[in-house]
């Protein structure tokens, strides 16, 4: 099959991608080997043509399942993983040095089963590294072939514009749906004005806008149940304006997950989803979303459903918002 197409920087991809981290990381069990590669092929097979991983993805299981999967049919999708995070010892490393991105995607090369990787992200910002020294490793392995561009991950304006000073910048990913929309502060603007690819990650709310989210009874494992806004009294608050857009959907006759990627698929030529499932059913449903026809009319009233006071609760708890250097808006809760 083929999908509609948008670029990222210099790169031709499907209007929707898969985000890979749910098949091995954060959402508590994980589904067997075997129907996380089905589920690729799958994707593959429907048409999509970016898949997104990272070494932080299950201590490099990820990197490892994608490689396995559908490394034989490497040019049919454009490759991207993450360095920057990273698993050093069982634990958790944030670190930004230039020998530490070159050990991190070296030893991606060799998991992925690869000499090439598409796009490669800058994770995180690391703010004791000056960002052009992160970059600057990144422009050296581009030179030796090891990757063929460049990307950031939940970065700033002003720091994408440096960054884009040393080096042309293809894409940068953040958070962004009807319910975060950070990335309009200053981001997606920037990256309009530079010619660089915004890539939304999480698309539909970490499911809360595609029905997967009704109360925080979550399983060991699960990182929403780290995230404020989705769990205790925030979430039964927020479910009732995700009761309205559910609603919104069924009147235009669509899914939940399928008029929030809709709505994200009209914010920008230059914009790309990558939603992740552990479900065909839910890949399939997707993709629809390419389909779906948002009005002026509808995007006005998402924008009441999610209007001043309708979520509650930061989105990331005290210790990973210090790892965000999106912007934040001025009356944003943060933990």
């Amino acid at each position: 099959m083929t999908l509609p197409v948008r670029r990222i920087g210099s790169l031709s991809v499907s209007a929707i991608g898969l985000g890979c981290m749910n098949i091995s990381h954060g959402y508590g069990e994980k589904p067997l080997a075997a129907d996380a590669e089905a589920l690729l092929n799958r994707a593959l097979d429907l048409g999509v043509t970016l898949l997104d991983t990272a070494a932080l993805y299950g201590a490099g299981e990820n990197e490892q399942l994608v490689g396995r999967a559908v490394g034989h049919r490497r040019t049919e999708f454009t490759l991207t993983s993450k360095c920057v995070l990273d698993v050093v010892d069982g634990q958790r490393s944030l670190d930004g040095s230039p020998a530490a991105i070159a050990r991190t995607l070296d030893d991606a090369l060799v998991r992925l089963g690869t000499d090439h990787i598409d796009l490669y992200y800058l994770h995180r910002l690391d703010r004791r590294v000056p960002s052009e020294e992160s970059v600057g490793a990144l422009v050296r392995a581009k030179e030796a072939g090891k990757i063929g561009a460049i990307g950031l991950s939940e970065m700033s304006a002003g720091t994408i514009r440096r960054a884009h000073n040393v080096h042309p910048i293809a894409a940068v990913q953040t958070e962004y749906s009807p319910i975060v929309r950070n990335g309009e502060i200053a981001v997606i603007r920037t990256c309009e004005e530079l010619g660089i690819g915004f890539v939304a990650f999480s698309p539909v709310a970490r499911g809360l806008l595609a029905g997967g989210v009704r109360e925080d009874a979550y399983v060991a494992g699960d990182i929403r149940a780290q995230m404020p806004r989705l769990f205790g009294d925030a979430l039964a608050h927020n479910l009732k304006a995700v009761g309205l857009f559910d609603a919104l959907a069924a009147e235009i006759g669509c899914t939940p997950a399928q008029l929030s990627l809709a709505w994200v698929l009209s914010r920008g030529e230059h914009i790309v989803p990558i939603p992740g499932t552990r479900s065909v059913r839910h890949l399939e449903e997707n993709l629809g979303a390419l389909n779906v026809v948002v009005t002026p009319e509808i995007l006005a009233r998402i924008d009441l459903i999610f209007g001043p006071g309708a979520i509650r609760g930061p989105r990331y708890a005290a210790a990973m918002q210090a790892q965000i250097d999106t912007e934040t808006f001025a009356d944003e809760e943060l933990a």
